[in-house]
């Protein structure tokens, strides 16, 4: 048995029904920061496990419900979320010695608006950030990541496009 997973970041309190119906497929949603409203948290559909970490544009009430730091392991798979990450090999100020110390397979973040997914093969850590569904910002497309966890493995990840920003969606 698998565990399905959808991974969003930045949403900069916008949450649309095309990302919505994604989320629907998953047993967790794990939000990587820059929430904004918590109108968006309370809008993911009711009995998924939620996992998120506040971001730079967060609010003190945020702040309150959510760490900045989230470490958590699912069938094996030890992962690491926080908002700043930077990226391989230029990891923000202080990541590179966290993900050294907590040692997980996966580390996420969100922050620069750009989907990535790579390996990191210094740190022996998949790296993944899956871009925004937000409207603000530079980014292009909005995205997002699904995959599973499935013994022990990250399985059929995909990226999502959920339209470009600024514009409707059907």
């Amino acid at each position: 048995m698998s565990t399905k997973i959808a991974l969003i970041s930045d949403s900069h309190s916008y949450i649309d029904h095309k990302t919505l119906q994604y989320i629907e497929e998953v047993d967790e949603i794990w939000h990587a920061g820059d929430i904004g409203e918590l109108t968006v948290m309370n809008a993911l559909p009711d009995g998924k496990t939620i996992r998120a970490v506040y971001g730079n544009i967060d609010d003190t009430n945020t702040q309150n419900l959510y760490p900045e730091w989230l470490e958590w392991e699912i069938e094996g798979v030890r992962f690491l979320m926080t908002h700043i990450g930077g990226k391989p090999p230029r990891y923000a100020k202080g990541v590179k010695s966290k993900i050294k110390e907590s040692r997980p397979q996966v580390f996420i973040c969100g922050h620069s608006h750009i989907c990535k997914v790579e390996m990191d093969k210094e740190l022996n850590c998949l790296y993944m950030n899956p871009g925004a569904i937000g409207q603000q910002g530079f980014h292009l497309m909005r995205t997002m990541l699904l995959f599973e966890i499935n013994s022990g493995k990250i399985a059929n990840l995909r990226v999502i496009e959920l339209g470009r920003r600024g514009k409707l969606t059907e």
